[in-house]
């Protein structure tokens, strides 16, 4: 029998290029299909919470949330280093200045969220919005301050922005470990034996695209918000690494000790499943 899965992923271009071959059905995963949905990654982070997809990005602070119901997969996701969420604000300025000023943020349950709030108390004032309005509300006054994902990142300059710290590089400095971001989601109910499939056939997809790097090109343009070349190839590179093709040991460590100190701050519950499903 056939089995059709709901799958969500961003539009961004490493979530368009890992999951190129998966729905496109370059790879065989017999008796399964997808019925793919494509939002920013909140929006994604909602969906889950409501249980209304099988298989998902999520971010990482999403996770915490979501342990009961989801096992994280060991492939897919995006994690590293050197590739954080940054602040920004319109002039030079220093994160104890920003202390009680409105920062705009791309989601409460984004990864970015989660850092700015480790990083420490007094950033609460938040403005949410699609992470592609953050540096237009940042530049025309409606933020003090901002966090930009995506994107963003290679293109803030552009804006008369300027960088204020590099919260991925904050991370690496306090642990030594790379920084998780988002990572693929499966519910619990498909069971352990899906979920493993689940989780070989991203990987496959992955090698896929690596194999044939102008074949996804058209997929990518076509749901990128940035269309300069450079810049989508610029943001495949940092983010689609061999983190995602397999956390491996380090991978899974960074996340269980993001999770650990937002537990130890009361920003997720607590939770004792194991992480990963298969």
């Amino acid at each position: 029998m056939n089995r059709t899965l709901t799958l969500g992923y961003s539009p961004c271009p490493n979530d368009t290029f890992i999951f190129y071959a998966l729905v496109h059905r370059r790879i065989e995963l017999p008796g399964l299909t997808f019925r793919q949905q494509l939002e920013d990654v909140e929006t994604l982070n909602r969906l889950a919470l409501q249980g209304a997809l099988d298989l998902t990005k999520v971010s990482y602070h999403a996770l915490g949330h979501l342990r009961r119901d989801y096992a994280l997969l060991r492939s897919g996701g995006a994690l590293g280093r050197g590739c954080g969420p940054l602040v920004v604000a319109r002039q030079e300025t220093t994160m104890e200045q920003l202390r009680g000023k409105r920062f705009a943020i791309p989601g409460r349950l984004t990864t970015a969220n989660l850092l700015l709030q480790l990083y420490g108390a007094g950033f609460d004032q938040l403005l949410i919005l699609p992470f592609d309005r953050i540096m237009t509300a940042i530049a025309t006054g409606e933020a003090d301050a901002g966090v930009i994902i995506h994107e963003s990142r290679f293109t803030y300059r552009r804006q008369g922005l300027v960088q204020v710290l590099d919260l991925g590089e904050w991370w690496e400095q306090e642990t030594g470990l790379p920084i998780p971001l988002g990572g693929i989601l499966a519910r619990r109910a498909l069971g352990a034996e899906l979920i493993g499939r689940l989780e070989t056939g991203l990987r496959q997809s992955i090698d896929y695209a690596f194999s044939h790097p102008r074949e996804p090109q058209d997929y990518i343009r076509e749901h990128a918000q940035e269309l300069d070349p450079e810049v989508t190839a610029s943001h495949i590179a940092l983010y689609v690494n061999d983190f995602s093709r397999d956390l491996g040991d380090e991978g899974a460590g960074a996340v269980q000790e993001l999770l650990r100190r937002a537990e130890a701050r009361g920003l997720i519950p607590p939770c004792e499943l194991p992480l990963f499903g298969s």
